[in-house]
């Protein structure tokens, strides 16, 4: 019986979830071929036609040249991130949480919930980043994930708290500096943005806020910071 959209979705991120460590997953391992097995599964259950070019990356990430598995798989994981999102779309539609004043623990959650599905990269946009927000939020980013933070106004204490969270954990973070912007962004893996009314180190402390996926408007709004990204002052 074939699965609905919601079984689908779910059944995707818990694949996603449920990845072996990136630096083994070319071992030949039953842990690994499993997995492997379960992301074409997942992929021809969303698109048939899309599991054809699975097929060929899975076989390219097999092979001998390291730098054109690296590339498989950055592919393969990007295949896999778009199969969530379109079933997330076809499911339960964008994300839209609307945070009472105070509700602070569910601001949070709802970001955390965000921050948590991201598989390869991360881009955070908000003037206001702070130690405050590295210790919040980083935490619950999946190891592996590279991290960019696009800030301005607090890097005297955002830069020694990266510092000690990267050293401890091995992230890598990388933080840039830039003027004339002051919307609040997560981009996650160049597939999904999510847009925070207030900034992330302060949502529903004393007003209330929002967090919207941003659909129709993604690629301009990607394109906006990443050109950003790429013209800002580097910090770290």
């Amino acid at each position: 019986m074939a699965l609905t959209d919601e079984q689908l979705l779910a059944e995707v991120e818990d694949t996603i979830r449920s990845m072996p460590p990136r630096e083994t997953l070319r071992h030949q391992k039953d842990e690994n071929f499993a997995w492997l097995g379960r992301v074409a599964a997942v992929v021809e259950a969303w698109n048939p036609g899309k599991a054809i070019i699975l097929r060929s990356l899975t076989d390219e990430f097999h092979g001998k040249n390291a730098h054109d598995a690296q590339v498989a798989f950055r592919r393969l994981m990007g295949l896999l991130e778009e199969t969530r999102h379109s079933l997330r779309m076809k499911a339960v539609g964008p994300l839209s949480a609307a945070v009472d004043r105070g509700k602070v623990f569910d601001y949070f959650d709802e970001v955390r919930k965000v921050i948590e599905s991201a598989s390869k990269d991360i881009l955070f946009i908000d003037p206001y980043l702070d130690a405050e927000f590295v210790s919040r939020y980083l935490p619950h980013i999946r190891a592996g994930v590279s991290i960019r933070l696009l800030a301005r106004e607090r890097l005297a204490t955002l830069l020694p708290a990266v510092d000690a969270f990267a050293k401890q954990t091995s992230a890598k973070v990388a933080v840039r500096s830039a003027s004339g912007f002051h919307d609040r962004y997560a981009i996650l893996d160049g597939t999904a943005c999510y847009q925070s009314g207030a900034s992330f180190k302060d949502g529903a402390k004393s007003s209330p806020t929002t967090l919207t996926q941003i659909v129709d408007a993604f690629p301009a709004v990607q394109k906006t910071y990443e050109d950003l990204w790429i013209a800002a002052k580097s910090e770290r």
